[in-house]
């Protein structure tokens, strides 16, 4: 018999999804939030909604009182995790047990043993299933250098590619090693590590496992997530174009035989590291023991609800289906709508959801916690929403994915949906040759950061709309309207300065025949005319989007007689200062880290530019800075030698 009411104890795309399997099943939903959730899509949507604490994960989402004390004043009879915060935290499920709540999810036994990276090699290996060479703490360092580079240190107390680090060059290992275990002890609280051989040119597939109360364990085929940007899966697909039905097969009993080993129940995902030329000789990389974020392409191919099932088998029931009744129809790929941006980098971006567009219709599916008016911040992950598509055979299902990541717009907030949409344009992705590191190699040839000619003419086109007076009974005062007349002279072409964050000022003409809306612009460009949504200074196009600011020359003048261009350290992204190394007066070298900033769980070093003195240092740890915020300042050696 299934719950009566169930506390989805995450934020986001994640709550919102699981909310709409419940709401389907007619069981009440108990959304949690933050401070700075207050007014969230997943808020509005359950049935009831408890506030956890402050803005900060720690205060709140990953409050475990707070969270059992919602589930107490509710009614709630289960907690469902979703993935990340708490998902795969032993001592939550064991909370969660002793609180007389059922854990939607495996028990806090499985959750231990398969989140230890190192006890679950160990248990996995028992069971047949091939693992791939490494090490663990405290001999990680000595191991690496026996491995010889390349190697991967990993976080043994979780996964989602947060705080591993690809090492080529062991002269660099120590610090490496430093910056892995902050992000492991940022993320997960333990800054516990692995080691293990890189295998050069991986493929990443991972096979995904539903097991009941009862002893059965089935696999549902395999997603293939190769396409990943800093070990961060972006792009997945289901089923793979490298696995053959005997390696699928081969790898399915693999992975149920990993689920068994420690008496799992649930949903899960076993996860393989594949060499591309030869696929059959895969490598067990680890378990995670929850709902992944791709598992809507499975859902997809094999017309299972996940959740539902998740729900199911947390109540008891067994499952109604054997391994011969699963069947794979088609073929689906899911797209990650990050908050960052591919020109700067892909650093961390954040903002207000000022217009939104999320595709829709046969065979398209958006899974996202965003609406209008949404303030995305610094404070959690950048995931914003995942964008499905299924179709009959791969290629149809790549052009319906770029075709409906040309339909999404999220204005206000830069997105890396045009940067999908080329990399599905591939021509490796469109063959099927892919692999773990295709994205970091090419991402330079698919990332743009120029602006095209028509957005500064859209943008002209829509200040000249702002200019134009509105009539008064009927009439309009001629030298009102902006033509540029002037006496004795021809009129005079009214010309507009813009800037976009990261490029260079353009001065340009408003142009003739525009077409401008409160949502939108349309413009003719040398013939060719260019449609554009738009929302305040903002224009987005084909998963695109510019921020067009009107430039002030004289303030920029201003600016930088205060901070010279070069010497000016500023914040690359929104978000928190969490090391700095240096003082006002420290002597610098070229290169030397000087601060570090973390925002999304990401952390960014900022260096010197040159050789020189901090002569201005404005943030200390834990300050909260915004995007382009100035940091320091470094002046050269050269500048005080004068």
């Amino acid at each position: 018999m299934l719950f009566d009411t169930v506390l989805v104890a995450n934020r986001g795309e994640i709550a919102v999804r699981v909310i709409r399997t419940l709401r389907e099943l007619g069981v009440r939903s108990v959304a949690v939030y933050s401070d700075a959730d207050a007014d969230a899509r997943h808020v509005r949507e359950a049935d009831t909604a408890v506030r956890i604490g402050p803005a900060p994960a720690s205060e709140s989402y990953l409050s475990v009182p707070a969270l059992l004390d919602a589930a107490r004043r509710t009614g709630a009879q289960a907690v469902h995790p979703g993935y990340g915060f708490l998902a795969e935290n032993a001592a939550f499920a064991r909370a969660c047990a002793e609180a007389g709540l059922a854990f939607i999810g495996p028990s806090a036994e499985a959750i231990s043993l398969m989140g230890d990276k190192i006890r679950a090699k160990e248990t996995v290996r028992a069971a047949g299933v091939p693992v791939v060479p490494g090490a663990a703490d405290p001999d990680i360092e000595a191991a690496a250098h026996e491995l010889g580079a390349p190697v991967l240190l990993k976080p043994s107390a979780g996964g989602g590619g947060k705080g591993m680090r690809l090492v080529r060059d062991l002269a660099v290992l120590t610090d490496e090693i430093a910056a892995a275990r902050r992000e492991a002890r940022s993320s997960f609280g333990d800054d516990t590590l692995l080691v293990e051989r890189w295998i050069d040119r991986p493929r990443h597939i991972e096979i995904q496992v539903l097991a009941d109360a009862h002893g059965n364990v089935v696999h549902l085929g395999e997603r293939e997530c190769s396409l990943q940007r800093r070990h961060q899966k972006i792009i997945e697909e289901a089923p793979s174009v490298l696995l053959t039905p005997e390696i699928r097969a081969s790898m399915g009993a693999a992975a149920v035989e990993a689920a068994r080993s420690c008496g799992y129940v649930g949903a899960g995902t076993v996860e393989f590291i594949v060499p591309g030329g030869d696929p059959s000789a895969y490598y067990f990389m680890e378990m995670n023991t929850r709902l992944q974020v791709e598992h809507p392409v499975t859902e997809l191919i094999t017309g299972l609800d996940l959740v539902e099932w998740q729900l199911r088998v947390a109540a008891g029931e067994p499952l109604d289906f054997g391994q011969d009744d699963v069947r794979l129809d088609g073929w689906a790929i899911e797209a990650r709508i990050c908050a960052e941006d591919p020109a700067r980098g892909f650093l961390p971006s954040g903002g207000t959801v000022l217009a939104l567009n999320e595709p829709s219709g046969a065979g398209i599916r958006t899974d996202s916690g965003l609406s209008e008016g949404t303030e995305v911040s610094s404070l959690y992950d950048p995931m914003l929403s995942k964008v499905i598509v299924h179709a009959k055979d791969r290629p149809s299902a790549l052009r319906k994915l770029r075709a409906a990541l040309a339909d999404t717009v999220t204005l206000g907030v830069p997105t890396n949906a045009g940067f999908l949409r080329n990399l599905l344009a591939h021509p490796d992705v469109v063959s099927g040759e892919l692999d773990t590191g295709l994205v970091e190699r090419d991402a330079e040839s698919l990332v743009d950061g120029s602006v095209p000619e028509e957005v500064y003419a859209a943008a002209a086109a829509v200040r000249f709309a702002e200019l134009a007076p509105a009539p008064r009974d009927g009439w309009t005062d001629p030298f009102s309207v902006p033509n540029g007349f002037r006496l004795g002279g021809a009129p005079k072409a009214l010309a507009f300065p813009f800037r976009v964050p990261g490029n260079e000022p353009v001065t340009v003409l408003a142009p003739n025949g525009a077409q401008v809306t409160d949502r939108s612009v349309s413009v003719t460009v040398d013939g060719v005319t260019h449609h554009f949504r738009r929302a305040g200074d903002w224009l987005g196009r084909d998963g695109h989007s510019w921020h067009v600011l009107d430039h002030d020359p004289v303030a920029a003048a201003l600016s930088g007689a205060r901070h010279g261009g070069a010497d000016t350290l500023a914040a690359p992204m929104p978000g928190t200062v969490t090391v700095v190394k240096v003082a006002v007066g420290d002597e610098v070298e070229a290169g030397q880290s000087l601060l570090v900033v973390e925002a999304m769980k990401m952390e960014h070093v900022i260096s010197a530019p040159h050789a020189g003195t901090v002569t201005e240092l404005d943030v200390t740890p834990g300050t909260t800075v915004a995007m382009d915020q100035v940091l320091a300042v470094v002046t050269p050696r050269d500048e005080e030698d004068a």
